[in-house]
């Protein structure tokens, strides 16, 4: 299930919660489902892109990150098959719950835009590798997870928790987004031997100087965006708490310039990890303004 991921994937949607818990009294039982439905896209991503990636022949030996279970010979192609199938159920499950506590009801038009939006994640988490044309294969990877890590999460999360849509959180998505395209951009670096043969990345496209000249943009644009969002949107010192997590990013970026290939793998769980403390910051200081 790729555990280290879900971190990143708790970001984005703790911080869309929690600036919904600054406005709005939000009942315990919309955010536990909320953030399971959360966990439950990331796992049925993971299960999916390794099932992906080993049908298409991308996690061969030369592949520099860690062994998964389909390359270990732990689970066969129906075991994965049938683990994504109960994730998929799992999803739904816990996603029309999260909406039926949240708005009452499945049949209001914010219920159904919601629904909707569930659906695309659903098919965004399968079709990163898997399917006839995979977007992760074709260079647009680092779209989705934009939108998906950061926009959706940090956005949709604030809708289902408070009911309304707030548009300035916008901006704080689009910076978490930015920092969970750099983690998928660092794994494509590590990756870029391996990756030549079968797929498309940004990385590959660049070259590897070019690409982590995007990373440092990725990281930068991210705290750019949060600062403006904290001065255009806050009052106090408080919202400032996710400053503390400058110097983990500050290490991330040296760590990248000065590695390549298998040495950049500890960079990976260290930009999840900071993006995680930052959000929980980010969002501690929302609420005590």
């Amino acid at each position: 299930m790729r555990l280290r991921t879900l971190p990143l994937s708790l970001a984005g949607i703790s911080l869309g919660i929690m600036f919904a818990c600054g406005r709005h009294s939000v009942p315990w039982f919309v955010i536990a489902l909320t953030v399971l439905t959360t966990v439950s896209l990331q796992i049925l991503s993971n299960l999916s892109n390794e099932l992906g990636d080993w049908l298409n022949g991308v996690d061969g030996e030369d592949r520099s990150g860690p062994q998964y279970s389909m390359q270990e010979g732990g689970l066969t192609e129906d075991n994965m098959r049938s683990c994504i199938r109960i994730m998929v159920l799992v999803c739904c499950i816990f996603g029309l719950a999260m909406i039926r506590a949240s708005f009452g009801t499945i049949l209001r038009i914010e219920s159904e835009c919601l629904v909707a939006l569930g659906a695309a994640a659903i098919w965004a988490a399968m079709h990163y590798t898997l399917g006839n044309k995979p977007y992760g294969y074709r260079g647009l990877g680092d779209i989705f997870v934009f939108i998906f890590f950061g926009l959706v999460p940090v956005t949709g999360g604030y809708f289902v928790c408070a009911q309304t849509i707030e548009p300035a959180t916008l901006i704080p998505g689009a910076a978490i987004g930015l920092f969970s395209v750099g983690v998928l951009n660092v794994n494509n670096i590590r990756d870029m031997k391996s990756d030549a043969a079968n797929r498309v990345t940004v990385p590959l496209k660049l070259g590897e100087h070019r690409a982590k000249i995007y990373h440092t943009i990725l990281i930068t644009g991210g705290w750019v965006l949060m600062l403006l969002f904290t001065i255009l949107f806050t009052s106090g010192w408080t919202p400032y708490l996710y400053v503390i997590t400058l110097p983990l990013y500050a290490k991330h970026l040296a760590g990248v310039w000065k590695n390549s290939g298998r040495e950049l793998d500890p960079m990976l769980p260290m930009l999840v990890i900071s993006t995680f403390i930052f959000a929980l910051l980010a969002g501690t200081g929302y609420i005590l303004q």
